[in-house]
């Protein structure tokens, strides 16, 4: 029986087509997005065709997701447009702000365009760290070290992405950007109050709270505010982000195989742990076993997602496919924004 809602876990897929292990999780009831790798994409026209072919899994159709910021963090290469790392658009501010701005946003333009056209509803960004200069998984990511050339280099990159039917989602709250260690393989520590995260790394959050589509939460500890990774921790997901922030889009869990999150137990426990800290959907990456899991202990007990929140992560793509994308006045004019990046 096909599912009538989209539900709260989002899964991957092994390969550049649908296989029959991964037809059997995504039809799974609890399964309500998938997000793309570059060991899924080949080509523009076959992303394109595996983006069809996942919608054709259920009603309502599946949301398909990718992390596709620029620079290191691009997983869709041959044939798209190649999309400079942020703090290129950080440098340019620098020289020149009023440039900085325009390039930002068409910067999200292209990547709205590009995406959509191939058939994919939303990438996971902007990233809304600061580059303090000592996370090296941040680094280059980040737009600038100042909070308020973050908060404006964002919020251009927001209005970029809403302009090519593409919704937006910031990470990684409350940031990741002022500690070392790489929560992928590590369980990063910041020691920092609250007020000096406030005065510095929350500020993008604040001023883009009620433009963002999506947040996701770092797996980063501040034991000085609560002893759970901010993912897990209901001071940050409830407390800060929903109502001191007043944020209504979806909150995302950051993958829940990565080592900052083991502090939180088995992958069920990781799981229940993030929903009743307030998340929507969570992401289970690189372990089908894992994700296996999750999705049969839920079953018990199955959280609810909430789908006008979702839908809002619908992508409206302004070309019905690449081909048809082509030499758009639109995609012309945001490439040379991009020629203009290294020379404003």
């Amino acid at each position: 029986m096909k599912p009538l809602a989209l539900g709260p876990v989002m899964l991957d897929i092994r390969g550049p087509r649908l296989e029959p292990e991964d037809v059997e999780r995504l039809e799974h009831p609890l399964t309500g997005a998938v997000i793309l790798f570059a060991r899924n994409y080949e080509s523009p026209e076959q992303v394109s065709e595996l983006c069809r072919d996942i919608r054709r899994l259920r009603e309502p159709q599946i949301l398909i997701a990718v992390d596709h910021e620029g620079g290191r963090v691009q997983r869709f290469r041959e044939g798209l447009s190649p999309i400079p790392p942020m703090r290129a658009l950080g440098v340019l501010w620098d020289r020149n702000r009023a440039e900085a701005l325009r390039a930002a946003k068409e910067t999200a333009l292209l990547i709205a365009l590009e995406l959509g056209a191939c058939g994919v509803d939303f990438s996971f960004a902007p990233v809304l760290d600061l580059d303090y200069g000592t996370s090296k998984v941040i680094g280059d990511r980040a737009f600038h070290r100042n909070p308020e050339a973050v908060s404006q280099l964002a919020g251009a990159f927001v209005e970029g992405l809403r302009a090519g039917g593409m919704a937006s989602v910031g990470k990684h709250f409350p940031g990741h950007g002022f500690v070392a260690a790489d929560s992928h393989t590590q369980i990063p520590v910041d020691e920092r109050p609250l007020d000096e995260i406030e005065r510095e790394d929350l500020v993008p959050f604040v001023q883009l709270a009620q433009r963002l589509d999506g947040v996701m939460p770092a797996h980063v500890i501040f034991p000085r505010v609560d002893a759970q990774p901010a993912g897990f921790s209901r001071v940050w997901m409830g407390e800060v982000l929903r109502r001191r922030l007043d944020f209504q889009g979806v909150i995302f869990s950051d993958d829940l195989t990565m080592e900052g999150a083991s502090v939180a137990g088995g992958i069920e426990q990781r799981g229940r742990i993030a929903f009743a800290a307030g998340c929507d959907m969570v992401l289970v990456c690189n372990q089908p076993q894992a994700a296996a899991a999750l999705l049969q202990a839920l079953e018990r007990e199955p959280p609810a997602a909430d789908q006008s929140r979702l839908a809002a992560l619908r992508g409206k793509p302004l070309a019905t496919s690449f081909t048809a994308l082509g030499t758009s006045s639109q995609r012309l004019r945001a490439l040379a924004a991009l020629q203009r990046i290294g020379t404003g």
